[in-house]
């Protein structure tokens, strides 16, 4: 039994956490975007075609997954505390290397950045999660149990789209720092003010008092592997999983390159692109923990892809840059919400035993972007049309809307 000393700094200690999770959140939100605004201009330092720019995705994203492999075994054995530390330090490694040589040294950066991400991603996730769910009171014994549960992943939900804000808010700075620091030849500082950043960061959380490691009774599913695969619940959370990190990469990540070829006056405007997409993601994030406190998640969840689908047709149909930007915001805003509620929602239905099923669902959301935008660019390099790539997140979307017409 926890002494009254340790029950009395724990609340202090998980604030601290919060706070570093959220810190941690806007590198993270920059590196995870960076090849989005970046792409334009490695394609032209690289002489890269669409096949091998997509090539860029797969390497990032598919570090990625074994990052998240990483931080299922570290997370069930250890706890968070490995994780997050080690995620921030190959983060920082990866960056600053980004711009000093050739391609093959680029992928590598790339690569050794995603790791980190993938270690990064899960654990900052499932730790807020967590530490939101032990902060809501006990419910009363005239409470229901239905009552109870929907207070638990309300919470949750609403602080992982705090969490996600501030990812959101890295997204946007990095598209605008690239863009400013590419014209005026900063690109290395801006890369190693992150990396420096990320490493301060690792050395003040480095004494916390993180959750301790699950027993192996809790870190273990409370069914087995064979009864979770019998419930259609856990099949929909891994397309969901797969399907909307895949989306929302690639419509942020070739966003700048749709607008490049629309024109030479549109081109000026394609490094900026994906700002206008990830400033309505983050503004959404802010609003959305209201929305929260008013509406049903599922209401949310099926406006919220419904509204996406529209935005990413009116973008992909408009002939002028206008409309293009009307749909990223639009897009933005719909996606906002989306994926906190869908970390909240996989938090609560499994408990503790998130930390190690985590692992198999946070895979499929590092797979997802390493394989759409891969297509995307297979697409648009064999068709001669990006914007025929691009029909591939609109028709993922559609299906995230009807998989959210079911009850589950």
């Amino acid at each position: 039994m926890p002494s009254p000393q340790a029950e009395l700094s724990q609340p202090s200690s998980n604030r601290k956490l919060i706070l570093a999770g959220q810190i941690a959140f806007l590198p993270t939100g920059i590196l995870t975007t960076l090849l989005g605004p970046m792409l334009p201009i490695l394609i032209a330092r690289w002489q890269m075609n669409d096949t091998q720019a997509g090539d860029l995705f797969l390497v990032q994203f598919l570090a990625m997954l074994a990052g998240v492999q990483l931080s299922g075994v570290l997370l069930a054995r250890w706890g968070f505390r490995p994780a997050f530390l080690l995620g921030l330090l190959l983060m920082a490694c990866g960056v600053a290397t980004l711009s000093m040589g050739s391609q093959w040294l680029g992928l590598a950066s790339v690569a050794t950045y995603g790791l980190g991400l993938g270690l990064i991603i899960p654990t900052d996730n499932l730790l807020i999660a967590e530490i939101a769910a032990e902060s809501v009171p006990n419910s009363s014994a005239s409470s229901s149990a239905r009552t109870g549960a929907s207070t638990e992943a309300s919470s949750g939900a609403s602080a992982v789209s705090l969490l996600n804000f501030f990812w959101g808010a890295g997204a946007v700075f990095c598209s605008l720092m690239v863009a400013w620091t590419a014209a005026h030849k900063l690109l290395p500082f801006f890369f190693g003010s992150v990396a420096l950043v990320l490493i301060l960061l690792a050395l003040a959380v480095r004494n916390l008092q993180f959750p301790a490691a699950a027993k192996s009774a809790e870190s273990s599913a409370s069914r087995s592997w064979r009864d979770l695969a019998k419930s259609p619940a856990i099949w929909l959370f891994a397309a969901v999983f797969f399907l909307y990190p895949g989306v929302e990469a690639t419509v942020g990540g070739w966003i700048g390159s749709y607008v490049s070829r629309l024109g030479p006056h549109e081109a000026r405007m394609a490094p900026m692109m994906p700002a206008f997409f990830w400033s309505a993601l983050m503004v959404g994030r802010a609003f959305g923990i209201a929305f929260l406190r008013h509406f049903s998640e599922r209401r949310l969840l099926r406006a919220g892809y419904a509204a996406a689908a529209a935005g990413i047709v009116l973008m992909l149909s408009s002939p002028a840059l206008a409309g293009v930007i009307g749909g990223a915001l639009i897009t933005g805003l719909s996606f906002s919400t989306l994926y906190p509620i869908t970390v909240a929602r996989f938090s609560q239905h499994f408990g503790v035993a998130a930390r190690s099923i985590g692992a198999v669902m946070f895979s499929l959301a590092s797979l997802g972007p390493a394989v759409i935008p891969w297509m995307v660019g297979v697409i648009s390099h064999s068709t001669g049309s990006l914007r025929a790539g691009l029909l591939l997140p609109l028709g993922a979307t559609v299906i995230l809307f009807l998989v959210h017409l079911f009850e589950w």
